[in-house]
């Protein structure tokens, strides 16, 4: 049944002539997408248009919009703050109903005593960490940065971060969910769906957390998640930022209880030797390779320039030119930032002796200038509240991510000559944008305690030249190729190129995955929830032997 007037009509009813809309305009701004243009036909920066954006208030109206896609047999999708192209309807001959939920986006509880807050999709990481940290608490910020909706992170995506190592990934911070089905049922987990309270995320009885999300989550691909309850973590610090300096490079004063470093390392070897000690120890609390972002050749010109007030990114070219400059950039090739907390003077002056006698013990070392006090201090700022994702557009304007294999360090490491390589080759034709070279950046831990960690590549593209495209896109066909031809399996880039290409295409390289049999098992978990077929393919399945 296709969508006409009178399922318009319907949807209208349940939440408001005001709060749906099919205005071709409107609709293309939900359609316009990062990430499109590398996967879409003719380059085109627009995802597939909905037939209609519906913003519901409330879990009941989510589930009224469920059962009439049901009725219409009209796929829904859910977007709440958005980050990848694959928040939009993702094929031309679908029908889909976009489900915005930036109405709902209140924190509804925060049980201090029990360390847990509850939350609705479009509540954000900085919103939230604002109103926790008064209570001495804090909360696990992913990767994407604090704009980001922590229902999205904890329930339909990866959900880990810098500070994953001591707070935890944010999948496993998860204590129960609210979670309209792609029938239209409610279905509420934990503690909670036994009607006592956010609590416990699992049970009694066997778990359904891993139907609702699993590893990476259902990316918007079975039912809406409309309410989380999120673990919360030991704040030694203030009870509100105290920021100062100017836009961009604000600073964070450290206090005495903290330190913030960025450490070096003299060899792959020795980096991955420096986590592996870090884990043993239990030292740390902010733990994360993020000034890599930028290119080991332009970072530090990138970020010195950035904190000075009186500087503009115009100046990074003359900056690299200068010796103390180059010879921080050599420095700087291998490195990390890392912040430690402690709960007494006592404690962070042991952290301080234990994270002396690593360096001492791997070669590693303090990176002196940007221990410094301008540096340091917009590091505490960046890693504490990582409110300069924006950073990751900075170039151009375009970026993508690739690599990405999650293991231990040992494991990560075999990559990175690797990844290194093939971004340097396919940069050298010069259609990608030339910023920096290898740009390898990544979680010191994806879990709590340590173990599992990965490192991104991110390549800079310009999204208004169709030559740069084809060449991002041509990256991520080519550290497909590279990783599997050196015994790993693909990276991040797969996800993205999946978003463009067919069905046949996907379930053959599901097939070709070591484990296919989960992707079997995801089907008759599809079958049993969503018979009508209302979520899309994001939720990642293979069709039974002899079907289509």
């Amino acid at each position: 049944m296709a969508f006409s007037k009178e399922a318009y009509r319907e949807l209208e009813d349940i939440v408001g002539e005001r709060h749906i809309s099919n205005d071709p305009a409107f609709l293309d701004s939900y359609a316009f997408q990062w990430l499109a243009e590398l996967v879409r036909p003719n380059f085109s920066h627009y995802m597939p248009r909905p037939v209609a954006v519906i913003m519901p208030a409330c879990t009941e109206e989510v589930q009224r919009i469920i059962k009439l896609c049901n009725k219409y047999r009209v796929k829904a999708k859910p977007i709440s703050t958005g980050w990848y192209h694959w928040a939009a309807p993702l094929k031309e001959d679908e029908e889909t109903l976009q489900i915005d939920l930036r109405r709902m986006n209140r924190i509804l509880e925060i049980d201090e005593r029990n360390r847990y807050a509850v939350v609705e999709p479009y509540v954000i990481c900085a919103q939230l960490q604002a109103e926790v940290m008064k209570l001495g608490l804090n909360i696990n910020i992913i990767g994407a940065g604090a704009s980001t909706s922590i229902v999205a992170s904890a329930c339909a995506y990866a959900g880990m971060g810098p500070s994953s190592f001591w707070m935890g990934n944010n999948s496993d911070n998860l204590l129960g969910m609210e979670w309209v089905t792609p029938e239209g049922e409610i279905i509420r987990t934990g503690s909670l769906g036994s009607g006592n309270g956010w609590f416990c995320g699992e049970g009694p009885g066997p778990s359904v957390r891993g139907i609702c999300r699993g590893w990476v989550g259902s990316r918007g691909g079975l039912g809406v998640y409309t309410k989380c309850a999120i673990k919360l973590a030991h704040w030694p610090g203030p009870t509100e930022y105290q920021v100062k300096g100017t836009l961009p490079g604000y600073r964070l004063p450290i206090q005495e209880n903290f330190r913030v470093y960025t450490l070096a390392a003299p060899t792959w070897d020795a980096w991955a030797d420096i986590y592996y000690k870090i884990y043993d120890n239990e030292i740390g609390y902010i733990f994360h390779r993020q000034y890599a972002l930028a290119g080991a050749d332009l970072g530090p010109a990138l970020w010195l320039t950035y904190i000075d007030p009186e500087k503009t990114l115009n100046d990074v070219e003359e900056a690299v030119k200068r010796k103390d400059i180059q010879d921080l950039t050599e420095e700087l090739r291998i490195s990390f930032q890392f912040i430690m907390a402690g709960r007494s003077i006592r404690e962070i002056e042991l952290q301080d002796k234990i994270l002396d006698q690593i360096l001492k013990e791997t070669g590693g070392w303090k990176v002196q200038r940007y221990c410094e006090k301008d540096m340091a201090e917009f590091t505490n700022t960046y890693m504490q509240r990582l409110g300069h994702k924006h950073m990751n557009f900075v170039w151009v304007g375009g970026y993508l991510g690739s690599w990405m294999q999650t293991g231990t360090p040992d494991w990560v490491k075999g990559y990175v000559p690797v990844a290194i390589k093939g971004l340097y080759r396919d940069a050298a034709g010069g259609n990608l944008v030339q910023c920096g070279g290898d740009a390898l950046m990544g979680n010191g831990s994806s879990i709590a305690g340590g173990g599992n960690m990965g490192l991104e590549q991110f390549v800079s593209y310009d999204p208004a030249d169709n030559a740069s495209v084809a060449a991002g896109t041509q990256h991520m066909r080519d550290a497909i190729v590279d990783a599997v031809a050196n015994g790993f399996p693909p990276g991040k880039e797969a996800m993205y190129l999946q978003v463009g290409e067919s069905d046949e295409q996907i379930w053959n390289a599901l097939r070709r995955t070591p484990q296919p049999l989960a992707f079997h098992f995801q089907r008759k978990i599809k079958e049993a929830f969503d018979p009508n077929n209302v979520g899309d393919r994001m939720y990642a399945t293979l069709p039974s032997e002899g079907k289509p």
